[in-house]
């Protein structure tokens, strides 16, 4: 006499409905990218929350995940930390949550939003292990209606950790945006993330260099405060693309306070560098799907 096996929810053995449901989740999701730096303070959520409006902007629908579990600020720096997180019961009786959402009053294609700090209050620490920290990355992914999307952008937290290594582990991503400051202590550092990634396979490792300088507001004149061109010349040295520079502008800290990312701010020259470095990405993964 023959009997079924169980199924059994242990890995290595069976399907883990969790993970098939991200397979199924990001078959709809055209170009899945990481934003990350290999060290703290280089502005990198700034940079991953513009690059996810610029695309908006043009017209793209666009998902963000903050993947930072442990800091995370994208849905202030997006406008929606306030807004509440619904869910909604699927067939199999479990549910799934709806992601905020902000257009900015129509200025660009809804960008919908998911971390985190939607679901503990804002002064709660997260004291978690390694292991929670995986299992609640991969719900944010697998248990979310994200819906079909032209863009993923996810946002790190510094460094090489558990988060990057499961989510590279868990998506087939299609870029990684690293993200430095021309100082020489940030450039050590994110010559480590660039090398990550390589190792992770990433079909597509680009360097963008924020903080590159700053306009003086009185004169005009560009004062180079914390060096100059080491962005590039990472770039140069690991062999990856060079995206380009953005400027330390003032009105950016007020836009990220305000959550408007200040690529809405079209008159300054953050908007156009951030545009312009979202031209190029495009132009690269659109090239290359070629």
């Amino acid at each position: 006499m023959t009997i079924k096996a169980p199924t059994l929810n242990v890995p290595g053995l069976g399907a883990d409905p969790l993970a098939e449901r991200i397979k199924e989740k990001q078959s709809k999701w055209k170009y899945k990218i990481a934003v990350l730096s290999g060290k703290g303070g280089v502005g990198k959520s700034t940079v991953a929350v513009n690059l996810a409006a610029a695309l908006a902007k043009k017209g793209y629908f666009v998902g963000v995940l903050d993947a930072d579990i442990h800091g995370p600020n994208v849905a202030k720096m997006l406008g929606v930390e306030k807004a509440d997180v619904l869910a909604e019961r699927m067939e199999d009786g479990r549910f799934e949550m709806i992601p905020p959402m902000n257009d900015f009053m129509g200025q660009t294609t809804p960008i919908k939003v998911m971390s985190m700090g939607f679901l503990v209050p804002e002064d709660q620490p997260i004291i978690w292990r390694g292991a929670l920290v995986t299992k609640a990355i991969k719900q944010l992914l697998g248990d979310v209606k994200w819906g079909e999307l032209d863009f993923m952008i996810i946002d790190f937290p510094p460094g090489t950790g558990d988060e990057i290594l499961t989510v590279t582990q868990t998506l087939q991503l299609d870029a990684a945006v690293i993200v430095t400051t021309p100082q020489e202590v940030a450039l050590l550092d994110t010559g480590k993330a660039v090398n990550m990634m390589k190792k992770m396979k990433v079909p597509y490792v680009a360097v963008i260099e924020n903080m590159s300088y700053l306009i003086c507001p009185h004169c005009g004149n560009e004062i180079d405060l914390f060096g100059k061109g080491g962005g590039r010349k990472l770039a140069e040295k690991e062999g990856v693309d060079f995206l380009g520079e953005i400027p330390i502008d003032l009105k950016a800290r007020e836009a990220s306070d305000a959550g408007i990312p200040i690529v809405l701010y079209e008159d300054t020259v953050s908007a156009k560098a951030f545009m312009d470095i979202v031209d190029r990405l495009v132009k690269k993964l659109e090239g290359d799907s070629q």
